[in-house]
């Protein structure tokens, strides 16, 4: 056994309460060994000398180097405290807060056993409830559609649908977005992630001088409530942008520090190198390199009332139904925590997603955010599917590793994404190939999570670098009478099956094809993606969606999605 493999960690994605009388367990060994039984053996906290029981787990993921063994057990007391059990080669073994040991001697657990000392209520990591049958849609506002033409547009100054320059208008705005609200409804999605809709001078609005005002170029504050309004008749939730990591250097408190220097009250608010502000010399600390995005000083009590009162204005006033949180991860986890608290107590169903390019686990406890942008998982399906650099054992190691990154409540919340404002269209990056796309929309669908549409992926738009992948949306009647288009749909209504929004996972390859299993109640839903440069054969009764098979023949570039029994 290599017992430098074996690994857990105590109150981590290793192990994690769900409920009250509920917990998730995990162990990590090699890849290369193979145990003739991995248990958990467990009791309560001042009894476990006295009292131990014993439950088998399973292996549930496999990445490049380990096997992850889970269990979800549940418990009568909260005070809980548990070892594991290795059996291999007909060697008994026992891995505790020592390590792998021989011989292990419950009188003296209380030394180094693992242990969940108490589960309160508070450390539970909770489900935002609508987030399980929910597709996310994201629009950026000047892109999408234009609705109002009775607007001073004196600011736009490119025509719909010439290519994007940095610094072009073209007049899309919240009036425009609700008129679309039937054809999104009818699309199947049900939640609206807005890029940023506040004052700024930019065609984003991620240089945001006012909060408190909703930027003229979308509309205003009637256009808005109405907006919000009618999506929630419709059973649309929707999401703002949060900026709450920088603000434009016009806001009135920075323009303010501009004039006064130290003798400014707001001068704390921001992170400043002298005693005042040198635009030239960029003094202050910035978003990326950019002197026209101070960053907020999020230690600053006075700066995190100022915008968790921000938040919190836009749910007291229009009802909206959470915050994606712009560069969330350079924002401190003081500040965080704060905004939770105080966002869950005035709607405990608002979610909270942060914009985390990389592992997030420290954000993703329950005290932070519900969710993050999985961008981890972008990358996995961009190099299976456009770069090529994986097969289907790799892909499937790749979001194995992801899985466990985590604990299984915030997998559930995971806003999976091929594409956003910030990155190429991944229709581009897979070569306008529509096999590559369509099979990377049904991974998305079946994965662990939450989809998350970019505008334009149903036409499907192309796009590279910023600003080229903030194209306008194509309106014309061809687009929704296409095959891609009926088949996402399809995917999109998949959301409504239980196994796939409920289920467990497993996801492997075989025979060279990539498959994901999700598995609910005794029921299986499956899907086989092939990429092998060859027809599978695969017999099936019961197809739920089909793409490139028929008469049991799935073709190169095709995937099949079906109901199993075993």
């Amino acid at each position: 056994m290599n017992k430098e493999a074996v690994f857990h960690e105590a109150e981590s994605n290793y192990s994690f309460p769900i409920s009250r009388n509920e917990v998730v367990l995990r162990i990590r060994v090699s890849r290369n060994d193979y145990f003739d039984d991995v248990s958990v053996i467990y009791g309560m906290k001042y009894d476990f000398h006295q009292k131990q029981n014993k439950i088998k787990m399973i292996e549930r993921y496999r990445d490049t180097l380990f096997k992850y063994y889970e269990l979800r057990l549940s418990i009568e007391d909260v005070r809980f405290v548990y070892v594991f059990s290795l059996q291999i080669d007909g060697n008994q073994y026992y891995f505790c807060e020592d390590g792998v040991v021989d011989n292990y001697d419950f009188n003296f657990a209380y030394y180094n056993c693992f242990q969940i000392p108490y589960i309160n209520e508070s450390d539970i990591p909770k489900k935002v409830s609508w987030m399980e049958n929910a597709v996310f849609y994201e629009i950026f506002i000047d892109r999408f559609n234009r609705g109002d033409y009775n607007k001073d547009d004196s600011y736009i100054n490119s025509k719909w649908g010439e290519t994007p320059k940095p610094k072009s208008f073209y007049g899309g705005d919240i009036k425009g977005i609700m008129d679309k609200l039937e054809y999104l409804h009818d699309l199947g999605v049900n939640a609206l992630y807005l890029t940023p809709i506040f004052e700024s001078i930019s065609n984003h609005k991620y240089d945001i001088s006012n909060y408190y005002k909703i930027d003229n170029h979308f509309g205003d504050e009637i256009v808005f409530k109405d907006f919000v309004d009618k999506a929630h008749q419709m059973g649309i939730k929707i999401i703002l942008d949060g900026v709450f990591n920088h603000t434009s250097d016009l806001l009135l408190e920075f323009q303010d520090v501009v004039k006064k220097g130290k003798e400014s009250r707001y001068f704390d608010w921001f992170i400043i190198h002298g005693d005042k502000v040198d635009k030239k010399a960029v003094n202050y600390e910035t978003f990326a390199n950019c002197y026209y995005h101070p960053k907020f000083n999020t230690s600053n009590l006075e700066v995190r009332k100022y915008l968790i009162d921000v938040a919190k204005h836009y749910i007291k006033k229009y009802d909206i139904d959470g915050w994606r949180l712009d560069v969330s991860d350079e924002v401190s986890h003081n500040f965080w925590f704060h905004f939770r608290e105080e966002i869950k107590a005035l709607k405990p169903d608002a979610l909270l997603v942060g914009e985390n390019w990389h592992d997030a686990k420290s954000f993703l406890r329950g005290d932070q955010f519900d969710s993050i942008m999985n961008y981890a998982v972008t990358k996995a399906l961009l190099d299976f599917f456009a770069y090529k650099k994986t097969n289907a054992a790799q892909f499937s190691d790749q979001l194995n590793k992801l899985i466990v990154r985590n604990n299984s409540i915030a997998n559930s919340m995971m806003l999976n994404l091929l594409d956003t404002h910030d990155t190429y269209r991944f229709f581009t990056e897979v070569n306008k190939n529509i096999d590559s796309l369509e099979q990377a929309l049904a991974v998305l669908f079946m994965h662990i999570g939450v989809p998350c549409l970019y505008y334009g992926i149903e036409i499907p738009l192309i796009g590279g670098y910023d600003p080229d992948n903030r194209r306008c949306f194509e309106w014309n009647s061809e687009f929704e009478t296409t095959t891609h288009f009926r088949l996402l749909k399809q995917l999109i209504q998949l959301r409504k099956n239980d196994c796939v929004s409920k289920g467990e996972i497993s996801i492997y390859d075989k025979n060279g094809l990539f498959l994901i299993d999700r598995i609910y109640e005794g029921k299986i839903v499956r899907l086989y993606v092939n990429n092998t440069g060859q027809t599978a054969t695969i017999k099936s009764d019961k197809t739920i969606i089909a793409y490139k098979w028929e008469n049991d023949n799935l073709s190169n570039g095709g995937f099949l999605i079906v109901e199993v029994k075993e």
